[in-house]
């Protein structure tokens, strides 16, 4: 448990919650740091396949803690961006936000870094930022346009309105939405399914998926040479797939 996370490790999953609850878990630069750290950590721990990040709280992340920064606190560098991600573009291990009430500015920034975006019926996003004469550069403006497309994404941006879980998922940045109660087993419940996978053929999908977006075209993309593909042929659970289903059971992944 650091001063602004508390964090569990179990059965290959990294559970983190943002942890400065009597601010909504507003971040400030040494919380952005510590969480940076968090998941350098994870990133570099073979028995950690999968993370989930939520909020301890009524709240996931009301986003950059204002009262800090006109308060004068400190300075931190923070390279990794808000909750460590949003400036992270080396993380192929899949991240899943589980939203359990207010996603506002770098807080929605940081569940659109994830991977996948699991709400309670609690949720709220938005992109306040011009509201204050700021503006969502954390990667809000660019992440929010790709996953749902410029118009849709722009209804949001200019009017820093508030959106429901229920208009997130059919505007196509949640993924799935269910009751508060079960929002955190139902993160895990994903998580699960992931961990039943492959480990580096998991990470292969994710890494391809998102460089291929910034392809040229298709056929780039598919003739592109990828080193965490590499990584998967070469490894032992390329061998220990088709003979576990030839064998008819359950594949032993070792994530090498």
């Amino acid at each position: 448990m650091g001063e602004y996370s508390i964090v569990e490790k179990a059965d290959h999953i990294l559970t983190v919650r943002i942890n400065r609850p009597d601010r909504l878990n507003a971040l400030h630069p040494p919380a952005n740091a510590e969480l940076g750290e968090v998941f350098d950590d994870f990133a570099a721990d073979d028995d950690m396949w999968v993370a989930i990040i939520t909020g301890e709280g009524r709240g996931f992340s009301a986003g950059n803690d204002l009262r800090y920064q006109a308060e004068g606190g400190e300075r931190v560098p923070t390279p990794r961006g808000f909750g460590g991600l949003t400036s992270r573009f080396d993380m192929t291990k899949p991240v899943i936000a589980a939203v359990n009430g207010v996603a506002m500015g770098g807080g929605f920034e940081i569940a659109l870094a994830c991977d996948l975006i699991i709400a309670s019926e609690n949720a709220k996003f938005a992109l306040p930022e011009p509201k204050v004469g700021l503006a969502a550069r954390a990667g809000g403006l660019n992440r929010l346009p790709r996953q749902i497309g410029p118009k849709r994404a722009l209804g949001m941006i200019l009017t820093g309105r508030h959106v429901s879980p229920e208009e997130g998922k059919e505007l196509g940045f949640v993924n799935d939405v269910v009751s508060h109660d079960a929002l955190m087993n139902a993160a895990m419940d994903w998580a699960k399914q992931i961990c039943v996978c492959a480990p580096l053929s998991i990470r292969a999908s994710k890494d391809v998926v998102y460089k291929s977006l910034d392809s040229a075209s298709l056929q780039d993309a598919m003739e592109g040479k990828y080193d965490s593909v590499k990584a998967m042929v070469k490894s032992e659970d390329f061998i220990e797939g088709p003979k576990a289903f030839a064998e008819k059971r359950a594949p032993n992944w070792q994530g090498k």
